[in-house]
């Protein structure tokens, strides 16, 4: 299938999420470029809420990337220290408290990031499906991310063994890689692959896509391992996987 047409680099593509009340697309960064208020609405602290709550982080890290101004607002209960604690450990950058999530700033969007079947207020509503627990002791942090984002935000995740090993094993690789291409000459991301990128991440953050597109990076005999470099670096500023991590290590 020939590659689409894409418009130069700089330009805003439209981010589209799928409201969870209506089932339609929304656009969550208004074209008039006003702040955009995500309230993430998490009152526990297992790993169903941990996702909620991964989700609004790349919520807003997307909507950053094309340039919307974002207040990050957590709303929950008691446990809500214990699952800053985790979401600080998944390197989910923190959200202000909000005791009164109708308080606002003349925002253009609001959007609510919940569990199914979570009530809230109303307007756009993202709904994040359950996770069922696994065997995460001892796991690296930024694998139990990779995990979690492995699967679109409306599907079930299971924490199995071998979700978490693979999880383990594409981290490591994709870190070594990442260090082995930076030693080469710096190469532009092909105007095509971060076109890929951004239509996967504006499209209802599909983030399983983003990595499908970085695996596909990672074997392109024709792409200048300086490219891939550059292209799994700004690939991260949504992932937050610390992919350039080992930069600098000894081969």
């Amino acid at each position: 299938m020939p590659a689409r047409a894409r418009p130069p680099a700089y330009a805003h593509l439209v981010l589209r999420i799928i409201d969870a009340r209506t089932r339609e697309p929304v656009d969550p960064a208004p074209a008039r470029r006003g702040l955009t208020r995500v309230v993430v609405h998490a009152p526990g602290s297992d790993t169903t809420n941990l996702r909620v709550l991964l989700v609004g982080d790349l919520l807003v890290r997307t909507l950053e990337l094309g340039g919307t101004p974002v207040w990050a607002l957590l709303t929950g209960g008691r446990r809500q220290p214990e699952l800053r604690a985790g979401a600080a450990t998944l390197g989910i950058r923190p959200f202000e408290d909000s005791p009164d999530v109708g308080a606002g700033l003349g925002e253009a969007q609001v959007v609510h990031v919940t569990a199914e079947g979570g009530a809230v207020a109303d307007g756009v509503r993202i709904a994040v499906a359950p996770v069922e627990p696994g065997p995460t002791d001892h796991c690296d942090p930024a694998a139990l991310r990779l995990a979690l984002i492995s699967r679109h935000h409306s599907a079930p995740v299971r924490l199995e063994a071998a979700r978490l090993d693979d999880a383990r094993a594409t981290l490591a690789r994709w870190r070594g890689a990442v260090a082995r291409w930076a030693r080469q000459p710096s190469r532009p991301i092909p105007d095509a692959v971060r076109g890929r990128l951004r239509d996967a991440w504006e499209d209802d953050l599909d983030v399983p896509r983003v990595l499908d597109v970085l695996r596909q990076v990672e074997t392109e005999p024709d792409l200048p391992d300086g490219a891939r470099f550059e292209t799994y670096a700004y690939a991260d500023r949504l992932l937050g996987l610390d992919l350039t991590r080992d930069l600098g290590s000894p081969s």
